[in-house]
């Protein structure tokens, strides 16, 4: 076994019977580092420490790690100017806070005969969000029986 000590100065090459018993002499644990390695290579560390440190690294990572949501947005084709602007200041803000928004209409009994006005509200609405915010599409307009989507996404 090639050994490495608590400084990470290379000791050299030995048994692994000797390198336990140096590890036991400097009161610390025998951690194999790199097993494929010829001869492998091991390392002196107080492993609880070590593995405190390592735990203590993937908190701090979780913690500025922001989990980005998605957000709905549900239109309709008899929706009022004012009940429109509501929601582009709702989804303005959940953009601004990072999330993404997925904005819907549900066509419901004839007003699945037009889509294509659905369509126009959506582009209406994402244009109008434009103008304010860069913004991108994510996932384009597509349709699934009655509901319409569209995802959004600040850039």
């Amino acid at each position: 076994m090639r050994l490495i000590d608590e400084q990470g100065n290379h000791v050299g090459t030995m048994a692994a019977s000797a390198a336990f018993q140096l590890a036991e002499e400097r009161g610390f644990d025998l951690v194999e580092i790199s097993p494929k390695e010829q001869p492998p290579v091991v390392r002196l560390i107080a492993y609880g420490q070590f593995k405190y440190e390592k735990e203590k690294e993937a908190r701090k990572q979780k913690a500025r790690q922001k989990e980005v949501e998605v957000k709905g947005i549900r239109l309709s084709l008899r929706i009022g100017e004012h009940d429109l602007d509501v929601r582009r200041e709702q989804a303005k803000k959940f953009l601004e806070r990072g999330d993404k928004v997925q904005i819907e209409i549900v066509l419901r009994g004839r007003e699945r005969q037009h889509v294509d006005l659905a369509h126009t509200i959506m582009e209406n609405f994402v244009t109008a969000i434009r103008a304010t915010l860069p913004v991108a599409v994510e996932q384009p307009f597509s349709k699934q029986g009655g509901r319409l989507t569209l995802l959004i996404v600040r850039t």
